[in-house]
């Protein structure tokens, strides 16, 4: 029997509004659109004009310093607009489909073997599926110049409303293990499969072949591949790691199977909303598609691409992120709460045992942006240790990126982490201090020291 990582330490934030296991087809979304803001450090140069015609595969636009990662279309139609910010940013490419049928480019699939392995990346470079594999440390898009130590796919997800990979990729388990073996040629190591115990039973990640099967416990944030890897091949200076989701291997898989880019993908809908569900859709669809008549409270509502706690914010007439998951929708918290700490707070979450609410671990709650207070002195309380099973000091990482000092983040672990590693110290932070935008501040910085 193999053995089962205990995390120990974390945070179980039960949720109202968990997605019914229910899949329901959408029809193809009128607009579809790929950001490059969805990718760290992109300086995306355009392939395409408004007015061009595209075919699902065909390229969007290439990253300015490798010109070899491309952004593809995941529908056929016509680019409608391409969307910019400040100072001329591109902020998204719009395509626009022409019918309920997508048309799609055919793709050269090159054998499936270790000798193949620079024409495998080809194709996958072609498609625009390289994006798909991050990689470690700097939690950015993967060079295809290197060749990793090992790669990791986390099978799970405890954040918060967070979809059932097990049940989710039940409908795709060929395809899945389609991608896994293409994966294989990509690393000399390891392959590593993460599986949370509690599904173990009757899991279709068991059947990947030529991959070591790893088990997990605990509570968030032990579905994230970066806490995974420090417990089992921690990343040390010069170590190069490639992670990759659950449904992006599903896409790979697709891909080498068919050879097409067929950017299908199953998207939840949670939080406060009528009829929370998983929506068959495709990549990078327009989330008013998904919010038809779902939201009904009369409270202003923030709706997040991605979990509440590493999501972004998006209005109804934006599209879906690129690696995420689920759509979550929760209150606004813009309302004063006079004497709110006096309250018994018996509906209220807490991570502090504030309110009486921690009497009742199993209760789902309702929660809302309110920060409850503003910035504070950022002080040493030792309450981040309990949120954070990683054997660092976060506060003195922290520090060390804020003053830019390069060789004590070294020292202090910042090869190992990621924003989503930080989120539940962000969450139960008693100073308010945005700790994520730290540690991407901190990533950015090592990566252009070490690269």
């Amino acid at each position: 029997m193999s053995k089962v990582t205990h995390i120990k330490k974390g945070l179980k934030i039960n949720l109202q509004g968990k997605p019914e296991r229910i899949f329901h087809q959408l029809p193809l979304a009128e607009k579809v659109a790929v950001k490059p803001t969805d990718f760290v450090g992109l300086k995306p140069k355009l392939s395409v004009k408004e007015g061009d015609t595209v075919l699902a595969g065909d390229a969007l636009f290439y990253d300015k310093y490798n010109p070899d990662i491309i952004f593809t279309s995941p529908v056929s139609g016509t680019v409608e607009l391409i969307n910019r910010g400040e100072r001329r940013k591109i902020l998204e490419v719009v395509v626009k489909t022409e019918n309920d049928t997508i048309e799609y480019k055919k793709f050269n699939i090159p054998e499936i073997n270790r000798n193949n392995r620079d024409a495998i990346k080809k194709s996958l470079l072609e498609s625009g599926l390289w994006p798909c594999i991050i990689q470690r440390p700097y939690a950015c898009i993967a060079n295809p110049q290197d060749t990793p130590k090992a790669i990791f796919i986390s099978t799970f997800d405890t954040a918060p409303l967070a979809p059932d990979y097990t049940f989710l990729i039940s409908e795709y388990k060929s395809e899945f293990l389609k991608g896994v073996e293409v994966l294989n040629q990509l690393t000399d190591g390891t392959t590593h499969i993460n599986i949370f115990q509690e599904t173990r039973a009757n899991n279709p990640f068991q059947a990947a072949k030529n991959t070591q099967i790893n088990y997990f416990s605990g509570k968030h944030p032990a579905g994230n591949v970066g806490v995974q890897i420090h417990h089992l091949d921690p990343i040390n200076k010069g170590d190069i790691v490639w992670t990759v989701k659950p449904q992006d291997v599903v896409l790979i898989g697709r891909f080498f199977e068919k050879s097409i880019f067929d950017a299908r993908k199953i998207i939840t809908l949670s939080g406060n909303v009528k009829k929370p569900y998983y929506f068959k859709t495709i990549l990078g669809t327009s989330i008013s598609s998904m919010l038809n008549n779902q939201i009904t409270s009369k409270k202003e509502q923030r709706i997040i691409s991605g979990n509440v706690l590493t999501g972004t914010q998006v209005n109804e007439t934006g599209y879906v992120s690129f690696y995420d998951t689920q759509i979550s929708v929760i209150d606004e918290g813009n309302y004063p709460e006079f004497l709110g700490w006096i309250n018994p707070g018996f509906n209220k979450f807490s991570f502090y045992r504030s309110f009486f609410s921690w009497l009742q671990p199993d209760r789902e709650f309702k929660i809302d942006t309110n920060y409850h207070g503003g910035e504070r002195p950022f002080v040493f309380t030792g309450q981040y240790e309990r949120v954070l099973p990683m054997n660092i000091y976060p506060i003195h990482l922290l520090k060390s990126i804020l003053v830019n000092d390069i060789d004590k983040m070294e020292q202090l672990g910042i090869f190992e982490v990621a924003e989503e590693d930080f989120a539940l110290c962000e969450f139960i932070c008693p100073s308010k201090i945005e700790i994520q935008s730290i540690i991407r501040q901190g990533l950015d910085t090592i990566k252009k020291e070490f690269s």
